[in-house]
């Protein structure tokens, strides 16, 4: 899952331990053509793990419902089997739910994983720089000054999501954008940006109001395939240019001096990664609402999952580097979980996600304060 050119930082060096011995996860792959690959071994095996639980809620996801499916009988279904009944709910009302929400997942956790590391801070995330506050403010003047439908309000959580991160890359821009100034503008664009959403609350009325509360809680209800498609067109694009960008990410983590020295044209990848990064949260949201906290969450438990053996339980950081592809598989599992739970685990109350994520989510976020307090980071 993740085919990498290892450098030196991530030998394991200041762990005490030789270049050879840290590289015992990494190994040369040659195919046929000549090509060969280095592959790191654990974050492979790791990302197939991600990607087996992943596949295996989501079969877990679509067999539940006041119909409920054997994931025999969801199979037999998404392969062309089954009775019609058990075909029209599986392809029409059900897959396009849990498509939406392993997208929506994977949106965001790459794009957390990019926001984390070109501010080098793990609280770097879109839910904290303003990002999805944006998007909220561009869907709820859809909702509250031209009633807009569901197409109207996708758009303008779109248009509010990256009209908002282009006017945080200039607030922030001084020769160039550099992590702490990045939070600081983020942070403050945050702030403003929810007494805004206040705002328009207070002139929407009850109609649009709880239209509104609706949409800005999250929920992948009623998703269809109107909001599949554009947000797959959407990944299939801005993914891969991000994980086409993972090595000179990697490389930016080492300061921007080696960055420059190693040939990577720093600026211009910190530009084109954010970019990319804004449009695909701005696509998310507008597919799902502003479902919280994934963006935080899944890159920082990706990390710890690709920890190696010899730098666990130790007090150090986790790995170095963006690690993009398994960010995206645990930001899908995370939201396909956090669904199911939320539809099974509260009998007839089913919560819409973003309220569980929030729950969990700032749990979390408690938890990383205080772990960075403790080792003297905040």
């Amino acid at each position: 899952m993740s085919a990498t050119v290892k450098t030196g930082e991530a030998a394991g060096t200041e762990a005490g331990k030789s270049p050879e011995k840290a590289a015992g996860r990494v190994r040369a792959v040659r195919t046929g053509g000549g090509l060969s690959l280095r592959l790191d071994m654990r974050a492979t095996v790791v990302g197939l793990l991600l990607l087996a639980v992943a596949l295996a809620a989501a079969v877990a996801l679509i067999g539940s419902g006041d119909y409920p499916m054997t994931p025999a009988d969801v199979l037999a279904a998404l392969t062309g089997g089954g009775d019609p009944g058990q075909q029209y709910i599986v392809n029409e009302l059900r897959l396009p739910r849990v498509l939406v929400g392993l997208l929506v997942g994977a949106a965001f956790g790459i794009s957390g994983a990019v926001f984390q590391t070109v501010s080098r801070n793990p609280l770097g995330s879109p839910d904290v720089l303003g990002f999805a506050q944006g998007s909220s403010v561009g869907a709820l003047v859809a909702i509250v000054y031209f009633q807009a439908g569901a197409v109207g309000v996708a758009a303008g959580a779109v248009a509010g999501g990256v009209g908002t991160g282009l006017a945080i890359f200039l607030l922030a821009w001084k020769k160039g954008i550099h992590g702490y100034r990045f939070v600081l503008v983020g942070i403050g664009a945050s702030a403003m940006l929810y007494a805004v959403v206040l705002f328009l609350m207070t002139k929407a009325n009850i109609v649009e109001a709880t239209r509104a509360t609706t949409w800005m809680t999250g929920s992948l209800n009623g998703r269809d395939w109107d909001q599949v498609r554009p947000l797959a067109a959407v990944c299939a694009v801005l993914v891969p240019l991000l994980l086409f960008n993972g090595r000179p990410l990697r490389m930016l983590e080492m300061g921007d001096d080696a960055a420059y020295a190693l040939g990577v044209r720093v600026d211009r990848v910190r530009v084109v990664v954010l970019l990319a990064a804004v449009v695909l949260v701005a696509a998310g949201t507008a597919a799902a609402g502003p479902i919280s906290f994934v963006a935080l969450t899944a890159p920082q438990l990706a990390r710890r999952m690709n920890l190696p053996r010899w730098r666990r339980g130790g007090g150090s950081a986790p790995l170095p580097g963006p690690n993009l592809v398994l960010s995206a598989l645990m930001g899908s599992v995370l939201l396909v979980a956090a669904d199911w739970a939320s539809q099974r685990l509260f009998g007839a109350d089913q919560l819409p996600v973003g309220v569980l994520t929030g729950v969990l989510g700032g749990g979390y976020l408690l938890w990383l304060l205080a772990t960075e307090r403790k080792a003297g980071r905040v």
